[in-house]
């Protein structure tokens, strides 16, 4: 992977709606060389989906959303992997990352209510062997999420000034 590639990925990330030709003039390479290397880079799995981010809150049937802290007693010869990817597997299960700090394990969960989560950690999360301790934070309000604002602010407009 070269620097175009790396400039490909970021143009991708902000918007992968973003046609080869703009993507092309923004590179300052061929169109056939941008799709040349966008196919090189999904076949090698570096890009994994393209997707859009939606704004739940603004359609009027939302989601509720959490972040879920576990404390889990890592395998011998798998660490944390085998655990990680049993949770990554069910469909609440937005993201799985292995953190450093408190607690080992850091899951974004999402249901239609707050005791879809609090049912599913109960009789899924928890009930896993190996983990600890569990702590769940619910998430109230996103002001941004992947880079990208959730808030709207009219042009010239200044946030408060005080002392």
């Amino acid at each position: 992977m070269d620097e175009k590639d790396a400039l490909i990925l970021k143009i991708l990330e902000e918007n992968c709606k973003t046609s080869e030709q703009e993507i092309a003039d923004m590179v300052d390479i061929a169109t056939s060389e941008v799709a040349e290397r966008i196919a090189a880079l999904e076949k090698r799995g570096i890009i994994k989906k393209y997707t859009a981010v939606i704004d739940w809150e603004r359609t009027g049937g939302g989601q509720v959303a959490a972040i879920l802290e576990l404390k889990v007693t890592p395998e011998r010869g798998f660490g944390f992997d085998r655990v990680a990817e049993r949770l990554a597997r069910f469909r609440q299960v937005r993201s799985v990352r292995l953190i450093s700090g408190v607690y080992d394990l850091e899951l974004l969960v999402v249901g239609n209510t707050i005791h879809d989560i609090t049912g599913f950690v109960a009789e899924h999360v928890a009930a896993i062997e190996g983990i600890k301790e569990t702590g769940t934070i619910l998430i109230m309000k996103t002001y941004k999420e992947n880079g990208q604002m959730y808030f709207d602010r009219k042009e010239g407009e200044r946030l408060p000034y005080s002392f």
